[in-house]
């Protein structure tokens, strides 16, 4: 079997133990430094399918005619978090965070990530998948000691469920992988379809 090479167009560690779970190790991490702010109005069904797509070809962009990486597939993922249509940043202060969760407290929200495959031959191959996700009504005491935590840095929707926000959530519909970061489901699925061997790792692991 030819050699395989994916290259993941994201530096998140809960992407890369994610893909490991399912045997597939990227042969190069390429975290996207792009803008990320919503346009004026834009759903977050829109801004995690367009920004997932700009990851994967500033990545192939930046790739170029490398000889050490043709024929690779280029992955990128974008989680965007929301309440209604209101997207939700990846807070930078605590404040920020303590908002994020004021708001989640005892609602539905929802979780969309934005899949996005380069694949050898050039294409862009493209998914979204969304979760809802609902969280109990959070004490002042609970919020405080979370965001003491450190837990919520770098974190869309200011929390990561496998975690310990994983006992604020009282009900989850859809996939909980999505919630972490990638949509195993759905990731595999893709990369499948256009011809990569995700099961090849298996009896490693």
């Amino acid at each position: 079997m030819a050699a395989q090479t994916l290259i993941l167009a994201s530096g998140s560690p809960r992407r890369v133990e994610l893909l490991a779970q399912v045997g597939i190790t990227p042969g190069r991490l390429m975290p996207m430094d792009l803008d990320e702010t919503p346009k004026r109005a834009e759903h977050p069904r829109s801004l995690a399918w367009r920004l997932s797509a700009a990851k994967a070809q500033a990545a192939r962009h930046d790739i170029g005619d490398d000889p050490a990486f043709a024929g690779s597939y280029i992955l990128a993922a974008d989680t965007v978090v929301s309440v209604g249509r209101r997207i939700l940043p990846k807070p930078e202060t605590a404040s920020e965070a303590s908002d994020a969760l004021h708001l989640l407290s005892g609602r539905n929200h929802h979780v969309h990530t934005g899949i996005a495959l380069v694949t050898p031959q050039g294409r862009l191959r493209q998914k979204i998948v969304e979760t809802k996700v609902r969280f109990k009504r959070l004490s002042e005491i609970e919020i405080s000691r979370y965001l003491a935590s450190g837990e919520w840095r770098g974190k869309a929707g200011a929390y990561a469920i496998q975690g310990i926000a994983g006992s604020f959530v009282v009900k989850l519909v859809g996939s909980y992988t999505n919630v972490v970061g990638l949509p195993l489901s759905d990731a595999t699925a893709l990369l499948q379809g256009e011809g990569f061997d995700v099961g090849a790792g298996w009896q490693d692991l």
